[in-house]
């Protein structure tokens, strides 16, 4: 039962989701006054057009909304997969030098539970809309 009404409302989760990671964000940067990274900047520069697509969507029924939105997940994953990475000590920053272009990209400015951070929120976000996306084209799948 929670199953298919998730499945019925699976846009507006995503919407949801894309929509609390930009008000998130804008929280830690202008509230918090965090001042976000390079990696940070590909992040909010990969979901914050989601927040508009996936609302587009949900108001046209655009069943191809997937197509735009899955893409932007992928790359937005990849760097905020890295990013924590780097916050985690897991990899060298020689790939991505943040801090010649100002505030380093290992900054922990928020941890929770000893690994939720930032690019971890950023992670999960960008994860969760791509399931998102999935379960939308498996229940399009035909239409």
């Amino acid at each position: 039962m929670i199953w298919s009404w998730f499945k019925r409302n699976v846009l507006y989760f995503a919407w949801g989701t894309s929509f609390a990671a930009l008000a998130g964000s804008m929280y830690f940067s202008e509230v918090k006054h965090f001042l976000p990274c390079t990696l940070c900047w590909y992040q909010r520069i990969l979901m914050y057009p989601m927040v508009l697509i996936i609302a587009v969507a949900i108001v046209k029924k655009d069943q191809k909304v997937a197509d735009y939105v899955l893409p932007l997940t992928a790359l937005g994953g990849l760097v905020a997969l890295y990013q924590f990475f780097l916050t985690q000590g897991w990899v060298s920053d020689t790939l991505a030098r943040c801090s010649l272009s100002g505030i380093s990209c290992t900054t922990k400015y928020v941890e929770w539970l000893g690994f939720i951070n930032i690019p971890f929120m950023s992670l999960a976000s960008f994860v969760f809309i791509a399931f998102c996306m999935l379960i939308y084209i498996k229940e399009n799948k035909g239409r």
